[in-house]
């Protein structure tokens, strides 16, 4: 027998957690004794804020494809982490999220810090616990983990009491349950031949590949069918890095910002074969399915025919369905009509800035930063990097994209290199989103975490600017920044090395000069003239570009 937070220690580190991401409060003082005692076998990371908290779990998890773990207190600590329960929601990533409860006797009176996060999470949660019995504590945090990575990931909460954190529980007591909340689909045999016979009679057909390839680890599962079936591959912001970005058949991004060639290519298809693609508002807009066949594969039901009518449901794991398709497919020689999608050319629009431009900045980077992980905020600077930069390991992309929460860059990018210590990890940001959680700067060189973080200096919010220039006439509200912050004393305040650069040659210059294991800021000045192109006015058709 051990008290309920010593016996939640136990459980973690049973399911392989070695870092979990936090802040404390009086509500889980006893879980953080617990913690205390185990410091050599599990890392507590303490993040200036627990938004920035739900972020690094969230990188933590898409940098390794296991569960990421993050705790926070009763009342604003647990509303803190909202933001980022629903974007992990919506984009599919695996996390358990513990949250200190005031004590049981305390529920339901308006106590000190007393929130309902179960209820308010409900909606962006695969699955809540609010626990009042201690003898279901182990369980449920089992029953969580499982919930969490089984079928489609997603977010799962657990609320506490912190009463239940001090009772005794039987450490013995073994998960009794959780399998009902997946279970996998039979594959049908006939559908596999349909779509296979789809794709050989196809004389234009095209991959849509979504986030699901990279839940479902079927990124060279991808490779093998697209090759065999000579078919061009587009990307879902979320799908990005699913299929290397150097390939031959990479139509690179889609959607409102997608390239010209890709978009085309969907526009003009005879068959789409949607992989893990939810067809979401910003990734096809309105798609003409007019005289076009849509194989839809995703593991969850509910995206079947949800927004885009398909002609075909394969549901399942991915990895699966995409090798029994390969298997049953004829090889295929598609020439021309790969030739007609690579002569559709793709024009630029940019101020007059000389040549340091988000485009040549993102593509140099990407040279000088091969095979990293990037993290991305929410912006033109996610775009062009989306656009530009060559991507070619799976799950080499860290962005929000279904909640497109700003701030998101610097927790996800702290995450991704606690868990991935291998790899080099490089934030592009920009001045608006940074300025939304640049607080854990302080994370960053409290616990020296090596991470390079370059921001794209318009002064400017940005993509609000833009949409201002297509919606209201450039009448510009409360987009232009007129603050003197100088983000390179903010870097060495907290012992960051930084660096102001204006052009291509001092950009090389300062990266070159970085070292692998320190943390940095290299801050690029660009006008605030520049836009994302191509840009598909919302509610249009694929292909009607507003500018290309």
């Amino acid at each position: 027998m051990k008290n309920g937070a010593n016996a939640i220690i136990d459980v973690l580190i049973e399911m392989g957690v070695d870092t979990v991401f936090g802040y404390p409060g009086g509500a889980v003082v006893p879980l953080y004794d617990a913690l205390y005692s185990r410091k050599n076998e599990i890392r507590h990371i303490r993040t200036s804020h627990e938004q920035g908290a739900s972020f690094a779990a969230d990188g933590y998890a898409r940098a390794t494809g296991n569960v990421g773990v993050c705790i926070a207190t009763s009342g604003p600590g647990a509303t803190n982490l909202i933001t980022g329960i629903a974007g992990a929601y919506m984009d599919s990533v695996p996390m358990v999220i513990i949250t200190g409860q005031v004590a049981s006797p305390l529920l339901g009176k308006d106590s000190f810090q007393e929130i309902d996060i179960a209820g308010m999470t409900f909606p962006i949660t695969k699955h809540n616990y609010v626990i009042s019995d201690e003898k279901k504590l182990l369980q449920s945090l089992r029953e969580a983990f499982l919930i969490a990575r089984t079928g489609r990931p997603g977010p799962v909460l657990i609320d506490i009491p912190r009463d239940i954190f001090l009772k005794e529980v039987d450490c013995e007591c073994q998960n009794q349950g959780g399998e009902l909340f997946y279970e996998p689909s039979q594959i049908d045999e006939g559908d596999i031949e349909t779509a296979a016979e789809l794709i050989e009679n196809a004389s234009r057909p095209v991959i849509y590949a979504g986030g699901g390839v990279l839940r479902g680890k079927a990124a060279p599962e991808l490779i093998r069918l697209a090759e065999k079936g000579n078919l061009p591959v587009a990307n879902t912001l979320m799908g990005i890095s699913s299929f290397p970005g150097s390939h031959a058949l990479s139509l690179g991004l889609s959607g409102m910002h997608g390239h010209v060639h890709s978009n085309k290519a969907l526009a003009e298809s005879d068959l789409v074969i949607a992989i893990g693609a939810r067809f979401s508002d910003r990734g096809l807009g309105k798609l003409d399915t007019n005289g076009k066949k849509v194989i839809q594969i995703d593991i969850d039901d509910t995206e079947m025919g949800k927004n885009v009518e398909s002609s075909i449901f394969i549901r399942g794991d991915i990895k699966q369905i995409i090798s029994m398709i390969t298997e049953k497919m004829n090889s295929c020689e598609r020439s021309n009509w790969l030739a007609e999608i690579s002569s559709w050319s793709e024009k630029s629009i940019h101020a007059e800035c000389g040549e340091f431009t988000p485009k040549l900045i993102i593509e140099k980077l990407s040279s000088l930063y091969d095979d990293s992980i990037v993290a991305t905020d929410v912006g033109q600077h996610q775009l062009w990097t989306a656009q530009n930069w060559k991507f070619n390991s799976p799950g080499s992309l860290l962005t929000s994209g279904g909640l497109g929460a700003m701030g998101y860059g610097l927790g996800a990018a702290m995450g991704a290199k606690l868990a991935r210590p291998d790899k080099r990890v490089v934030l592009i940001t920009g001045d608006a989103s940074f300025k939304m959680n640049m607080n854990e700067l302080s994370t960053v060189s409290a616990y020296k975490i090596p991470v390079h973080i370059v921001i794209l200096n318009n002064r400017a919010l940005g993509m609000v600017r833009q949409l201002q220039i297509v919606f209201t006439e450039g009448r510009y509200s409360e987009v232009d920044v007129f603050d003197e912050l100088d983000f390179v004393s903010l870097g060495k305040a907290f012992n960051i090395d930084s660096h102001r650069v204006c052009s291509i040659d001092e950009l090389e210059q300062a990266v070159s000069g970085l070292q692998a294991d320190k943390s940095a800021i290299i801050e690029c000045v660009i006008d605030k003239g520049e836009l994302v192109t191509p840009m598909v006015r919302p509610g249009c058709g694929i292909g009607e570009f507003v500018f290309e």
